[in-house]
């Protein structure tokens, strides 16, 4: 399986299926666009810097709705929550997917804004790999990005939506949240390659760059 970073909140995960979670279109945040195609296309909310559909190709099926069960092999799964830590009446609400693929599961916050809810941690504590904000102002920042680590304890923490070189947006950079970090942290580029058995050891922070 690989899982590859095209920047923001932009992840790409290949193994039996392809799967991508809120693209972007670049020009509008200031970074290159993603280059990727796929066959399922998650959106958890519909900001600019989410929902650029076009700017996947593959002709995928966009998830953007709540969505319980399987989906030709991948099981779904969904929180929804706000976007800011009033309710959502700053920014609305988010969708939060937890997926299941080659007995990998992953659950990817997109822009929460507020703690992890009892109800979702009995159900998603241990998961795989945790897709988690980091970078403040519009979604949950450092402090609270190692609340929802601390509570779900996943095998893989991958931080997102933190600040990068030229960037337009005014977040937080990714090492507000690795300081606070109490496990091993390991820099793997723009993609990794892994296996089930990788993720049975030292839980670690994996940290993309482009």
């Amino acid at each position: 399986m690989e899982l590859r970073w095209h920047g923001h909140s932009c992840f790409e995960i290949r193994g039996s299926r392809a799967v991508v979670f809120d693209p972007h279109d670049g020009k509008s945040i200031g970074i290159p666009p993603p280059s990727a195609s796929t066959e399922f296309l998650f959106i958890t909310h519909e900001h600019f810097d989410h929902n650029a559909i076009r700017s996947i190709g593959g002709d995928p099926r966009v998830i953007g709705d709540v969505h319980e069960g399987s989906i030709d092999g991948v099981s779904v799964r969904t929180y929804v929550l706000p976007h800011d830590d009033v309710g959502g009446r700053k920014r609305g609400m988010v969708r939060c997917y937890g997926l299941e693929m080659d007995d990998i599961s992953f659950l990817f916050l997109g822009d929460v804004g507020n703690l992890p809810p009892e109800d979702l941690v009995r159900r998603e504590e241990g998961v795989s790999i945790l897709f988690l904000p980091v970078g403040g102002v519009f979604t949950i920042g450092p402090k609270e990005a190692v609340e929802w680590l601390d509570a779900l304890q996943p095998a893989i923490a991958v931080p997102m939506h933190y600040r990068v070189g030229g960037i337009s947006l005014s977040i937080k950079p990714v090492e507000e949240f690795l300081v606070l970090v109490k496990r091993k942290i390991l820099k793997v580029g723009q993609a990794v390659s892994f296996q089930r058995d990788d993720l049975s050891g030292e839980p670690l922070v994996w940290v993309f760059s482009r």
